[in-house]
This record gives C-alpha cells, structure tokens and sequence, in this order.
C-alpha cells in the first residue's frame, strides 16, 4: 500500500491593482446609468458590477497610462438577451 502524495496548495487569487478613486467612480457612475437605462427600457441584469483590472505581472504594460475599472455585466438568461438586443436595434433605428 502507497501513501497518499499530498496535494499542492490551490493557487490564491491576485488581488486587483489598485486604481485611482477616479477611475473606480468613474465605472460605478457608469455602470448606474446604463443600470438606470436598462430599467427605463425593462430589462435588468441582476449582476452587474465594478471590477478592477488584475495587476500588470510583466512589463507589456509598463509605462501606460492607469487602467479603466470596468463595468462588469454579468450573466443573463435568454429572454433577458433577446429583450435587450430589442432595444439595442430599436434605438439604433432612431
């Protein structure tokens, strides 16, 4: 009989980089307006969120300017996706 081999530790998750407060309001605004728009419209997605970018690991991004936070939209169900491609194409027809 063999002894169990330990398993390796699960890797642990970067934290995001930090962001000026700027930018992380910025993406709250903008994610209550397109929220305040959708609700106008009858849609919600419920897990709409603002997220940071993971930080730069190596140098492809040196020297460029701070990242946006972005507008995480989450997921949606298929009604919720063909009401809201409605509205896109309707308002696009303006």
């Amino acid at each position: 009989m063999t002894s169990a081999t330990p398993k390796p530790p699960l890797p642990s998750r970067t934290p995001p980089s930090p962001l000026p407060p700027d930018k992380v309001q910025e993406a709250v605004e903008a994610r209550d307006v397109l929220a305040a728009a959708l609700t106008r419209a009858g849609i919600q997605l419920p897990a709409m969120d603002v997220r940071t970018p993971w930080p730069v690991t190596d140098d492809s991004e040196a020297g460029r300017d701070t990242r946006y936070a972005l507008v995480h939209l989450g997921v949606c169900s298929a009604p919720v996706a063909l009401a809201l491609a409605a509205v896109i194409v309707d308002g696009a027809g303006r």
